[in-house]
């Protein structure tokens, strides 16, 4: 029997301010280290409650996590269109040179909104006496954000005036090491994440030497982030990503055994399915990808989920929703709103993993 069409249903209309994650969780008591956060797991539609640091005793020796060695980036950086104070959230780096940006202004309380009226040939002057000029809309599904011209050298920009970018429900600025994961490698050419992988944050080193003395393994992929959307959420843009040969021949290896491919992040997802073919063999494989995973595409690889809690708008949802099902979906979050989760990328986090019962529905019609 097929799958329902359609995406998630949404009968929750946000999550509650009081459940926004305003600071990292080593901020809130004495002893406390990235990993005090809380862990929903789903099997099927049996939900159970962990704390994170319980992770090894919930997965198996055999059992592979895909991670994302990404790392992020100081991608805010302040600067001016005329006499208007803005703020320049850095994307994603082109081919051609050019820079994905989104032009936002303060909003007064340390963070920012939507700016309006941005056009092509718009100027943006930056820290240093640099330049910015906007060319054209990335997508035409909007404006928000553009193709620009950099004047000068962006990541020696982001390098001595960046900063993380911060949104509303955040306390206040944090250093950028509370935005790298324990998994973050420098890139070669500079390249990172515009947005933390947030997935990985609550790994230390310490759990991961854990997980690995259990007989559990880890295959590196990487792929950069661009600048999700703060006010409407919009499906992925194309982003840049590299498979390793020996993470794709780990990955085929472990489907062939008893193992479980257990993806850390939506975006090691992304990077993974990308470079899978219709046979479910994981290559050797870089670019950009433009894949968006939706339950009618389904997954070819990942048998489980490590993810962060979503909001209802999220494109990220329908992800979910193909890997774990809509009945286990709406199940696991009626879960985390009922047991006072914590969202967003310094918040709780979820663990999606295949049902016990070899005959368990992936799919399910039941309302949210």
């Amino acid at each position: 029997m097929g799958c329902p069409r359609g995406g998630p249903v949404r009968a929750w209309r946000g999550v509650p301010p009081e459940l926004s994650a305003r600071v990292p969780a080593e901020q809130r008591g004495p002893g406390l280290d990235r990993d005090a956060v809380r862990l929903l797991v789903s099997r099927g539609t049996e939900v159970t409650h962990h704390a994170f640091a319980e992770l090894p005793l919930l997965l198996r020796a055999g059992d592979l996590l895909v991670v994302n060695t990404s790392p992020t980036l100081a991608a805010a950086v302040d600067g001016r269109i005329g006499h208007a104070r803005v703020v320049v959230h850095f994307s994603t780096r082109g081919d051609d040179g050019r820079w994905a940006v989104e032009v936002r202004e303060p909003d007064g309380q340390g963070t920012t909104r939507a700016r309006a009226g941005t056009h092509a040939g718009t100027e943006v002057v930056l820290p240093g006496a640099g330049r910015l000029v906007l060319e054209e809309p990335l997508s035409p599904r909007g404006e928000r954000l553009w193709w620009a011209r950099p004047g000068g050298d962006v990541l020696e920009v982001l390098r001595t005036r960046g900063r993380p970018i911060r949104y509303s429900y955040t306390e206040r600025d944090q250093p950028l090491p509370a935005y790298q994961t324990v998994f973050a490698l420098p890139s070669p050419d500079g390249a990172g994440s515009a947005e933390m992988p947030s997935a990985a944050r609550p790994f230390t080193a310490r759990l991961v030497a854990e997980l690995v003395s259990r007989g559990v393994l880890f295959a590196p992929v990487t792929l950069h982030t661009g600048v999700a959307s703060a006010e409407a959420h919009e499906p992925p843009y194309p982003e840049r990503f590299t498979v390793p040969g020996a993470s794709a021949r780990l990955v085929n290896a472990v489907r062939a055994g008893e193992g479980r491919v257990i993806a850390v992040g939506t975006t090691a997802v992304r990077a993974v399915e990308s470079a899978a073919g219709p046979d479910g063999a994981v290559r050797a494989a870089g670019g950009w990808t433009d894949l968006v995973v939706t339950p009618e595409r389904g997954v070819r690889v990942v048998d489980g989920l490590l993810t962060g809690l979503h909001e209802p708008e999220a494109s990220h949802l329908l992800m979910l929703e193909a890997v774990a099902g809509r009945t286990a979906l709406a199940r696991a979050y009626q879960e985390a709103l009922r047991g006072l989760y914590l969202w967003h990328e310094f918040g709780d986090v979820h663990l999606i993993l295949p049902a016990e019962s070899p005959h368990a529905a992936r799919c399910g019609g039941n309302s949210w």
